[in-house]
């Protein structure tokens, strides 16, 4: 008996919705992309207020990494040792203002936190909108490749996504407004600088964001240790792909993973039974790059 041959990809299957977003987006060419939501003339929003960053020790690492800083806070008499003074080089070479101020203010401007004389005003930062991240993927002729974290709250997570993202060819990370981690100092330094060249972008409703990506002609996979297809050899990943990783402990919501296209897990060997999001997400895009340099 003959064969029927091998199964045709999602994309060559008429009913498969990745096949009708397919035509969607080839219907788009040459005009104007759906938007992915929000208001446009808010395209870089700032996180609004400044953050302080507190002690000797993680003022020295933020200056190090080059987190984007307004000034740096000295104490009045303050008793120096080594990572002030490497402070205060950095800071001075940098051409950020060094400003003396009293302990009493330091402690007003830090709300208590222990600071050790040396406060770093740091940069509020400047959000993307999410058609931003769809441009800068079309201005680089490959495409589009996105994350979309749904509910992660450790900054360090945050950075180490972006830091992948910029590893391995993304075009940038949605985030929520609410409830989850920003591009604070601590993501900022855990990128390694990769925040520097890759933009964030939060929305109010991260279901919504989605749906609009799913829209623009996106496939849009869960990460989920229970997931329905195994990450090697993924279908579709050659095409324009959003990964979502949901909260650390908790997973992805049951509407996010519900708006998903499919939901796919990373095979692992012996007792481990997940991996956090930054890692699970940096073994994915690594997984996306290698099938695209096929």
């Amino acid at each position: 008996m003959e064969g029927k041959g091998p199964t045709p990809k999602a994309v060559d299957r008429d009913h498969h919705p990745a096949a009708r977003r397919a035509r969607a987006a080839a219907k788009q060419t040459g005009s104007s992309r759906p938007s992915t939501g929000g208001n446009r003339s808010n395209a870089k929003r700032s996180s609004n207020t400044a953050e302080m960053v507190a002690g000797r020790n993680p003022v020295v690492e933020a200056l190090r990494a080059g987190v984007p800083a307004k000034a740096l806070y000295v104490a009045a008499r303050i008793d120096s040792d080594e990572r002030v003074r490497e402070a205060i080089k950095t800071a001075a070479d940098a051409g950020l203002p060094l400003l003396e101020a009293s302990r009493t203010d330091l402690d007003r401007l830090t709300n208590g936190a222990v600071h050790q004389g040396l406060v770093l005003q740091v940069n509020a930062y400047e959000y993307a909108h999410p058609d931003d991240l769809l441009e800068l993927a079309a201005q680089s002729g490959r495409p589009p490749l996105l994350v979309v974290l749904d509910g992660v709250t450790d900054p360090r997570n945050l950075g180490a996504v972006v830091r992948s993202v910029a590893a391995f060819g993304g075009h940038g990370v949605i985030v929520p407004e609410r409830r989850a981690a920003g591009m604070t100092a601590t993501a900022w330094k855990t990128s390694a600088g990769a925040a520097a060249r890759t933009p964030v972008a939060r929305v109010s409703n991260v279901n919504r964001a989605i749906e609009s990506l799913k829209a623009a002609g996106c496939f849009v996979v869960g990460l989920d240790a229970g997931g329905d297809v195994q990450l090697p050899g993924l279908d579709l990943a050659t095409g324009p792909l959003v990964l979502v990783a949901g909260a650390e402990g908790k997973g992805l919501s049951r509407l996010v993973r519900e708006n998903c296209d499919a939901i796919a897990s990373i095979p692992m060997i012996g007792g481990t039974e997940s991996l956090n999001a930054s890692v699970a997400m940096g073994v994915s895009l690594y997984e996306v790059s290698r099938l695209r340099a096929e």
